[in-house]
């Protein structure tokens, strides 16, 4: 059962430097006190628990519980963004759009996120190595095949 066990802690650190960069890019942004606080208590909370399996402590389940629900908010605010100016589409994954690219940085966090929360179980491994291949190919694929070109 060691595998599964290192399978999450490689997850967990890919996804740490996923938010990383996503925080980085974020400080040119006019909206980055919504966007840069997300991404950092992600990547905090992922590299935290790289290490071990999850701590069952109470501050880091609070820290959890803010990046989920900061999530949650800016999915709904993205979401409600793009409903109302119509322009991509709630299920495109058009990453040339900026609502496009932040449904899918709120959507991997909260998915990050309850992941971490449920990471007593074995089964949550591989929910993590989808969502790494899903943050990481996505934009491999669109950026290197689709030759995309993201429009501000």
């Amino acid at each position: 059962m060691a595998k599964p066990r290192n399978l999450f802690r490689v997850c967990s650190l890919l996804m740490a430097f996923l938010f990383a960069y996503s925080a980085s890019v974020q400080l040119n942004d006019p909206d980055w006190y919504f966007w840069f606080p997300l991404y950092t208590l992600s990547c905090v909370i992922n590299l935290i628990n790289c290490r071990r399996r999850i701590s069952k402590s109470r501050r880091i389940k609070q820290m959890i519980g803010t990046a989920l629900s900061l999530g949650l908010f800016l999915l709904v605010k993205v979401v409600v963004e793009d409903v109302i100016t119509e322009k991509v589409g709630v299920l495109s994954l058009d990453l040339t759009h900026r609502v496009v690219r932040e449904k899918i940085g709120s959507g991997l966090v909260i998915a990050s996120m309850v992941l971490q929360l449920q990471s007593s179980s074995e089964t949550i491994d591989f929910g993590m190595v989808a969502i790494v291949v899903f943050g990481y190919g996505l934009p491999f694929w669109f950026f290197t095949i689709e030759k995309g070109e993201i429009k501000i």
